[in-house]
């Protein structure tokens, strides 16, 4: 007699884990599927790129961040003088999301963090313009070039290693008493003038400090404030006085009789001076003709020498001037 099978406890324990395992995967990948948006309705749209690194097909592509579709596909396209326009990319968009692309929309390629996976990212449109269907191109916008980045970076990072080794040869210069900070640093008998210095500083600052010194009472007593002060009231006054029109200096600074005279006076003496160096005269031949200066120097040497000659024998002179009758 054949013995029917029995179906153990532990057999229907190992069925219901295979049963409730396949039961959570199920679950999960639909969640997974809704999650990533593969079970809506999509369309297609097209777009161009110079080119797509780090983008690859099944990359994200998001509407102002928030996932919405897949890149499917990315075709090259001839070569041709356009360099924009090397790669195309066919992208799935859900039609959750057909309204907020529009024609005005734009598109660019970013990182997920700072180095992370590219994403294809659109912004939303606005309602001015139709919502682009199955088959329109999406407007690539210019995005940052993250090579470009990392490449500064590394050339800045150069420069403060460059930066880093000029510090280390000053301060290696200074430890080793280079120049005028090494030897302060590192001199004892230079920094004992200097603390000599300060020191003698300090006793001049506090001699002048001192009220009864004469600096001391230049910054402490208003007396010499209050003499300078009435100067310059007194100052003031008799600028005052010299700018009113009647007294001697306001006349002279106010009143032209004085100018015009003198500009009369000196246009009589420049007519005088013409007269005396031009004319024909006495004063002009004695300027310019050397005979007439002759002649009469002559006359006056003569002159003097009767004159000397009387003085010493009058008589002669006077002889025969005086009858007695």
């Amino acid at each position: 007699m054949k013995r029917g099978s029995i179906i153990t406890w532990e057999q229907l324990r190992v069925a219901g884990v295979v049963v409730v395992a396949l039961a959570i995967l199920l679950v999960g990948g639909y969640k997974l599927a809704q999650a990533a948006n593969l079970l809506g309705k999509r369309y297609e749209l097209v777009a161009f790129v110079p080119n797509a690194n780090g983008l690859r097909v099944g990359g994200a592509v998001t509407v102002a961040g928030q996932l919405a579709g897949s890149v499917s596909r990315i075709d090259f396209l001839p070569v041709d003088n356009d360099t924009t326009r090397n790669l195309r990319l066919l992208i799935e968009l859900d039609e959750r999301v057909r309204q907020q692309v529009r024609a005005d929309s734009r598109a660019k390629l970013r990182t997920q963090g700072l180095l992370g996976d590219k994403v294809f990212d659109i912004s939303p449109g606005t309602p001015r313009t139709n919502a682009l269907r199955t088959g329109d191109t999406v407007v690539v916008a210019p995005s940052l070039d993250y090579d470009q980045v990392i490449a500064r970076a590394s050339g800045a990072v150069d420069d403060l290693v460059g930066l880093t080794h000029d510090l280390s040869a000053i301060t290696g210069g200074i430890t080793r008493g280079e120049g005028t900070v090494g030897q302060l640093v590192t001199n004892r008998g230079l920094y004992d003038q200097l603390a000599g210095t300060l020191e003698r500083t300090n006793a001049l600052l506090a001699r002048m400090q001192n009220p009864n010194g004469t600096v001391g009472r230049l910054m402490n007593d208003p007396m010499l404030y209050n003499n300078l002060t009435h100067t310059v009231a007194s100052l003031d006054s008799l600028v005052g006085q010299v700018g009113r029109s009647d007294g001697t200096l306001g006349k002279l600074l106010h009143d032209d009789s004085l100018y015009v005279r003198l500009v009369g006076v000196a246009t009589g003496a420049d007519s005088l001076v013409k007269l005396m160096t031009h004319g024909n005269g006495l004063a002009a031949r004695l300027l310019t003709d050397q005979a007439a200066y002759d002649n009469l120097n002559k006359t006056l040497t003569e002159l003097n020498g009767i004159l000397e000659d009387v003085r010493r024998n009058p008589q002669k002179y006077t002889k025969g001037l005086v009858k007695v009758f």
